[in-house]
């Protein structure tokens, strides 16, 4: 594209392809961290200056069934409730989830609060047969994967 070209995309444009392009739709399959990143960026784009926590829900093959922002908070916390993350996923019929919040100060690593939220969501996870793959904290910086650093 030639500068004329791109000087005619506006930035309304340039976010509508992003969000068509990266949103996974019921049936996509995930490949990868950067994946679920890239989704919860768009799912909580609306009000980034809040922390949101957001899960997208697997088949048993790993594909989408859906997502959707459970918990909003404020520009540094979410209250977060295991039992409504579980009871959410039964009514999806979820083999598998993934979690994702964002850190609106730009900060991706991992808070004590975001370590213990975790591990309570893995452990009632586990009592009802659902997986939890991953939990991704998203920023404009870039993302942190729980699952690709270890810690799940």
């Amino acid at each position: 594209m030639d500068t004329l070209t791109l000087d005619r995309i506006s930035d309304s444009q340039l976010d509508k392809e992003y969000r068509k392009r990266f949103f996974l739709k019921s049936g996509d399959k995930l490949q990868n961290a950067e994946d679920a990143a890239k989704h919860f960026n768009i799912l909580f784009g609306e009000d980034p200056a809040r922390e949101h926590f957001g899960i997208i829900y697997l088949n048993g093959a790993n594909k989408v069934i859906n997502s959707e922002i459970l918990f909003t908070g404020s520009l540094t916390t979410s209250a977060v409730y295991p039992r409504e993350v579980i009871k959410r996923a039964l009514e999806e019929n979820a083999a598998a989830i993934l979690c994702g919040h964002n850190h609106p100060s730009g900060n991706r690593n991992p808070s004590q609060d975001d370590l213990s939220i975790t591990k309570k969501i893995k452990a009632a996870c586990d009592t009802v047969d659902v997986t939890l793959h991953d939990h991704v904290i998203v920023t404009s910086e870039g993302y942190y994967s729980f699952a690709d650093k270890g810690v799940l």
